[in-house]
């Protein structure tokens, strides 16, 4: 090779680092909060359609699995399901990620399709099977674990490619974090907590996202049934198309 393009490569080299920081930071500030959208929708469309499971607090299924155990109640065999499950998903997507050799930005929108895809498949499969007629049954059952595996999917997109994003699904830690700081800008005593006015503004923006999500949900479950899939979808594709 020579000097010149040595020189080509190593300046290419020297300025990708630069770009994908810049580009990440980016899918930091937009994403998480189209994605707590879309955990709204699936987590309260899930739990309309599918028999009162939790497709994006996925742990809350053990807590009703549980209680059902010991009090006798009836037993739902896709809520215990669902936690092993979503560990296996989160495998699969770990080993998507490792083969495809992407970081950041770029393994972002590969698992941001992958995502997309499998609501997809949770709107085809409902649409055709009407799980939402028979919500204790096995076709309700496959419709859980489509929606446990794409929530898994967005799990892991955030810990694998923006890693300093904040969860878009679990809201009881950015509820804390948001209540914990109001008192602490309110209070004249001295903080508790290190300030972090940026954080505080992105929890309260991904608490927005997810009760919206929710309240969209609900009236879609209630208008259109098993369609309402096609709201987190239509999300879904925003953030796949969003650059």
């Amino acid at each position: 090779m020579s000097t010149p393009a040595r020189s080509s490569a190593a300046l290419r080299k020297w300025a990708d680092p630069p770009d994908d920081a810049v580009a990440l930071s980016r899918l930091e500030a937009r994403l998480p909060p189209l994605l707590s959208v879309i955990a709204g929708m699936v987590d309260l469309t899930g739990f309309l359609t599918l028999g009162h499971i939790f497709t994006a607090h996925v742990t809350g299924n053990l807590v009703v699995a549980s209680a059902a155990a010991v009090q006798g109640g009836p037993f739902n065999f896709a809520q215990a399901l669902a936690i092993p499950v979503f560990m296996l998903a989160l495998a699969v997507v770990w080993l998507i990620a490792q083969a495809s050799h992407r970081r950041g930005p770029s393994l972002a929108r590969l698992l941001l399709l992958v995502q997309f895809l499998l609501l997809a498949a949770v709107l085809i499969f409902s649409v055709i099977t009407k799980p939402s007629t028979g919500q204790q049954g096995l076709v309700a059952g496959i419709a859980v674990m489509i929606a446990v595996s794409a929530m898994a999917c967005q799990y892991a997109l955030l810990r694998l490619a923006i890693p300093g994003a904040i969860s878009t699904a679990v809201m009881t830690g950015n509820l804390t974090n948001t209540v914990l700081s109001l008192m602490d800008m309110l209070s004249k005593r001295r903080p508790l907590m290190t300030a972090d006015p940026d954080r505080l503004r992105r929890s309260l923006h991904l608490l927005a996202g997810f009760l919206v999500g929710c309240v969209v949900a609900a009236a879609g479950v209630s208008l259109i049934g098993d369609w309402a899939w096609s709201f987190p979808l239509a999300l879904a594709a925003e953030a796949v198309a969003s650059r």
